[in-house]
């Protein structure tokens, strides 16, 4: 299926209730609906970031330049009176910082696939917080293009510490995020 037929298909598709769908370079990707610690930290980094200069949105979607991808970061952060008023899209260029807030399931998608797609989209900051390994992991400065884009810079810093978000001239406090119980650590970033 060509990159503008699937994107076409995917503004049009309904996921199961309970589930949450991205368009990740060319896939549709299904997901639960996260649960109370993830939604919880999302709330708490929602609160923390100054509504005086920034729109704080959940559930945005966010338009990937030349590539077929319409990922639904857990929070997408822009300068107020930046970006469009409507529909259904924000894009990238407008985007200053996304938060993902990993969930048992999302390990992959959030350190490698979506870092690429974000990074090649040059989004100044990318905020990982990982309830697994306790830990706020901060991307900066985007190089490169397509699957080989990164983030130049990485900033890690464990849950009960202040995080420095230098894209939007703020520092985040961890102290109220909780970690998920018996799960498997993994080895990232």
């Amino acid at each position: 299926m060509s990159d503008r037929r699937i994107t076409r298909f995917f503004a049009e598709f309904e996921p199961p209730e309970g589930t949450r769908a991205e368009l990740l370079r060319g896939e549709i990707v299904l997901a639960v609906s996260p649960d109370l610690v993830h939604n919880a930290i999302v709330e708490t980094v929602q609160d923390q970031i100054p509504r005086r200069g920034w729109r704080r949105l959940q559930t945005q979607r966010v338009a990937i330049p030349d590539e077929p991808s319409e990922p639904q970061p857990d929070l997408v952060v822009i300068e107020r009176g930046a970006g469009p008023d409507g529909g259904r899209l924000m894009p990238a260029e407008a985007v200053t910082l996304l938060v993902e807030a990993v969930s048992t399931n999302s390990v992959h998608r959030d350190y490698s696939v979506k870092r690429s797609i974000y990074a090649a989209a040059k989004v100044p900051g990318y905020l990982i917080i990982d309830p697994i390994m306790a830990q706020c992991v901060l991307f900066t400065e985007p190089t490169g293009m397509g699957e080989d884009a990164d983030y130049r810079c990485r900033r890690i810093t464990k849950f009960g510490d202040l995080t420095q978000l230098e894209p939007i001239g703020t520092e985040l406090d961890t102290s109220e995020f909780a970690t998920y119980e018996n799960v498997t650590p993994h080895r990232r970033p």
